[in-house]
């Protein structure tokens, strides 16, 4: 019981750290001119996919989607730290 409630948190760890880098991605495609189409699509994948992986883990019980919503919070974390870092 303990490995899945790991595996659940490292989904949300892995689905959250791709949610964050499309967020950087998505970024400069709104900053870029001519591509707002694109932007908004992307987007959209973004949103879709996160919501899709956590119905999935919702649909183990409660336990599983808090793990992976924490999961999720941690690679929020990790980004902002990330990009801070690199920002003067």
């Amino acid at each position: 019981m303990s490995a899945d409630l790991g595996l659940f948190l490292g989904i949300g760890f892995v689905a959250g750290a791709a949610y964050f880098r499309l967020l950087l991605w998505n970024a400069r495609l709104f900053a870029r001119p001519g591509s707002l189409f694109a932007a908004i699509a992307m987007q959209a994948l973004r949103f879709g996919a996160l919501a899709a992986v956590l119905a999935l883990l919702a649909r183990q019980g409660a336990a599983a989607l808090l793990l992976a919503a924490l999961g999720v919070l941690l690679a929020r974390s990790f980004f902002l730290r990330r990009v801070r870092a690199c920002t003067p």
